[in-house]
């Protein structure tokens, strides 16, 4: 059980680095992307002028910026059979397009279900190091459309995972894999409805009982994840699809304030979740490997780090010494909420941080650096960062070996 491939969303990538005459519109007007040439092989060769519906994004590492356009695709010498075809892929003013900028990162993605996606980055940010590394992308020598497509998007390095489904939804991008067969098991054990977070990670572990954390906890920790997303996506479309049909019988048209309300809670839930999912799981880890730790214990000001270690009473004992104690933060993306961290368990100055958040800005790692801050990561996503930052990121088990050496 996997959550599929880029394939299963997109028929074909194309990326580059946006030009001057591109994305300056104070120096060309032309509203057209350049070397286009390569993309026939995504748009084909047409006779006529096609026009494609397009969702356009524009990602910084604050909130994106989405808008609704169009793109066209034609053969700009068609009906001159005197002269060979010249194919241009103009696009609609949008507010993306407004705040383009010449070496911004552009991805242009035609889905499954006929539409374009513009993906428009600011360089060296989080979220284009995020893309680069979503759709494989080499950022040297990109000054014209790389593509890939079919098959190509079917291999190892596009397999998606809980980490990638994040980044795919940042743009937009619905992702539905489920597992049917365990649809019928779940609704008996959870009597029909959902349960606590707790519940549910205990349950999608031991659907991984062939795996323990002793094999490797890095590893271990995201296939629980992915196992639990699955299995969370599998039982909350049968419980919308119930909603809807529940709807439908009652009358002919949605009420669109209900309809809000539900949807805001299908999304709360959805981010709540995940993070209390990843506590669930770290926390039988450390279970697992009768490593001594508290967690949510209060320190100072209420503060409560997700988890602390060996525990409260040690932290408050004026003789346990500062170098024998530790914090770890856990939270599945960081963006700017890492800084909350800092602010927990005084006594402790050199702090830990634990994300599933691939290919975090050279920026804010140094930033983090600068606060005593300790990224962990799983080491599998270790290659989403460059290598400077690789030699200073904490694998989880390295996490757990550090914390093993000062609690003997």
């Amino acid at each position: 059980m996997n959550q599929g491939y880029l394939s299963d969303y997109f028929d074909g990538v194309a990326s580059k680095i946006l030009t001057t005459v591109e994305a300056d519109l104070n120096r060309s007007n032309q509203h057209e992307f350049q070397g286009v040439a390569k993309l026939r092989t995504l748009f084909g060769t047409p006779t006529d002028k096609i026009r494609y519906p397009a969702n356009f994004i524009y990602m910084t590492d604050d909130e994106p910026v989405m808008d609704e356009g169009f793109v066209t695709w034609s053969d700009v010498r068609r009906g001159n059979p005197n002269r060979s075809p010249e194919y241009h892929l103009y696009y609609s003013t949008t507010e993306v397009s407004k705040r383009m900028m010449p070496s911004d990162l552009m991805v242009i993605a035609k889905c499954k279900d006929g539409s374009v996606l513009v993906i428009v980055a600011e360089p060296e940010s989080t979220s284009a190091n995020q893309i680069l590394w979503l759709f494989n992308i080499d950022k040297e020598n990109n000054d014209r459309f790389s593509i890939r497509k079919g098959a190509e998007l079917e291999t190892e390095q596009y397999r998606l995972s809980y980490t990638s489904g994040i980044i795919l939804e940042t743009v937009g991008i619905e992702v539905n894999d489920t597992d049917e067969s365990y649809l019928e098991e779940m609704l008996g054990l959870f009597d029909g409805k959902f349960p606590k977070t707790k519940e549910f990670s205990d349950y999608a572990r031991k659907t991984l009982r062939e795996m323990t954390p002793f094999d490797n906890p890095d590893d271990i920790l995201l296939a629980w994840m992915d196992r639990e997303e699955i299995l969370f996506r599998t039982l909350e479309r049968h419980f919308i699809t119930e909603h809807v049909q529940e709807w439908q019988r009652k009358t002919a048209a949605i009420d669109v304030d209900e309809f809000i309300k539900f949807s805001l809670s299908v999304q709360n839930r959805r981010k709540s979740r995940a993070g209390l999912a990843l506590e669930n799981h770290v926390e039988a880890i450390f279970t697992s490997m009768k490593i001594a730790y508290e967690r949510n214990a209060s320190t100072e000001n209420k503060s409560r780090p997700d988890f602390l270690f060996p525990g409260r009473v040690e932290y408050f004992d004026d003789q346990f010494p500062n170098t024998h104690l530790t914090m770890l933060g856990v939270k599945s993306t960081c963006k700017d909420r890492w800084r909350q961290v800092l602010t927990e368990a005084k006594r402790i100055e050199n702090k830990h941080l634990l994300t599933l958040q691939p290919a975090i800005s050279i920026n804010q790692t140094e930033e983090m650096k600068n606060n005593h801050l300790q990224l962990v990561v799983p080491q599998s996503l270790h290659n989403s960062y460059n290598p400077e930052q690789q030699s200073w990121l904490m694998s989880f088990e390295n996490f757990i070996d550090l914390v093993k050496s000062r609690h003997k």
